[in-house]
């Protein structure tokens, strides 16, 4: 049996196939919605252009780096807030795991390079787990650490879930997983990429899914910067997949059964000069960053190397978004796609609730990188003209 109901405006409610009509602007674009063998399917009609409910303000909570007394930020990796407002920021070039108190005005150094038990290396992620408690994934090194007040209080092997990183945390305690690289020479349209499910307690590690994890390029695109790809994150205990080359989201619980699907449809915007000269000055400023001390001369050479090793064909279809991102809220945030991954600042990002309801897009103040929200707080890497980074805190305002 299905249920489906068919308007131009619409509210989602967990569980509920109702709809209704909110007091906010919305699109005039007909919604479908179908619950059938427990699975929610929202299908839009189109892309709704609209505004999201909520903003940032003209300035943030509090801005870290650059000042004289704050953390010399060098190559931020990752972040996630404190209940508080506080934040925990990986640093990859200094390889630092650093936290700021609520109003940002203060840094301690919670663990420096090494390979013991207290030290941190090669970090994919880091997750704050209440207001008091870090957990680091350390990827290559196999393993993760909980920090709790400054102190390591646990270490679990993860050697068995080699080549998974961790996305998020189930509300049962699970890791919540998945494929973390790929090798290029494939010969498949699509290489599989895994969900899994990871126990710390009884180390018991459990496929829960496969997914397309990265196309094929074509041979005149073989080193390809804007192909398309699958990534998987977590909002609110559930896995989150998207294919970036596909208008669709699709929510999966920590055991694997699909929850929900949100589609509609969008055409791919095409790939520009101006876009890949923004590639190339991420690249040139990721090898200042990479190389302190060499000549401008020396820096040019290394990104023209790098820029040759890409094939581009201008007019080529991108992806529709960039990694996605989860929040407490339970929301998907989409980052325009932008050449250039870690290295470039998404303008805007397109936000969609957990039950399904298109909220509209969110301008993203310049220069600008969303590390984590959560709390109605925007945790961001924020670069100067000079490229310095900096850590930001937006107070959302609205909805």
């Amino acid at each position: 049996m299905s249920n489906r109901c068919q308007v131009p405006l619409l509210t989602l409610a967990a569980g509920l196939v109702a709809c209704q009509v909110e007091d906010r602007p919305t699109s005039d674009l007909p919604v479908q919605v179908e619950d059938s063998a427990g699975v929610r399917i929202v299908e839009y009609a189109g892309e709704p252009e609209m505004a999201a409910p909520f903003q940032f303000p003209a300035q943030p909570r509090y801005r870290h780096g650059g000042n004289p007394g704050d953390y010399a930020f060098q190559g931020i990796i990752a972040g996630r807030l404190f209940p508080d407002g506080g934040a925990v920021v990986y640093d990859g070039l200094n390889t630092e795991l650093v936290v700021l108190n609520r109003d940002g005005t203060t840094h301690d150094v919670l663990a420096r390079q090494g390979d013991g038990p207290g030290d941190v290396n090669s970090v994919s992620a880091v997750f704050a787990l209440g207001q008091d408690s870090v957990m680091v994934d350390h990827g290559n090194l196999g393993r993760v650490t909980l920090f709790v007040d400054g102190v390591v209080t646990r270490t679990v092997d993860m050697r068995i879930a080699y080549g998974l990183a961790v996305r998020g945390i189930a509300s049962s305690g699970h890791l919540l997983m998945s494929t973390a690289g790929f090798s290029t020479g494939f010969e498949e349209e699509w290489l599989p990429g895994y969900m899994a499910r990871f126990d710390m307690d009884t180390g018991t590690l459990d496929t829960i899914a496969s997914y397309d994890h990265m196309s094929r390029p074509p041979p005149e695109l073989r080193w390809n910067p804007i192909g398309a790809s699958g990534r998987v994150t977590v909002a609110t205990g559930q896995f989150v997949y998207t294919r970036s080359d596909r208008p669709e989201i699709t929510w999966r619980l920590p055991d694997g059964p699909v929850m929900r699907i949100v589609r509609w449809r969008a055409e791919p915007d095409p790939l520009i000069e101006e876009l890949l000269a923004g590639f190339e000055a991420a690249l040139r400023a990721g090898n200042e960053r990479a190389n302190p001390g060499a000549s401008d001369a020396d820096i040019e050479r290394m990104t023209a190397s790098n820029m040759a090793a890409y094939h581009t064909v201008l007019g080529h279809p991108m992806p529709l978004f960039s990694t996605p991102i989860g929040d407490t809220e339970g929301r998907v945030w989409l980052p325009a796609y932008r050449p250039g991954g870690r290295r470039v600042d998404a303008p805007g990002y397109t936000v969609i609730s957990g039950d399904g309801e298109w909220l509209g897009t969110v301008e993203a103040p310049p220069r600008l990188r969303i590390l984590d929200v959560a709390g109605g707080l925007v945790l961001g890497l924020l670069r100067d003209e000079m490229d310095v980074q900096s850590v930001v805190v937006y107070e959302l305002t609205g909805g």
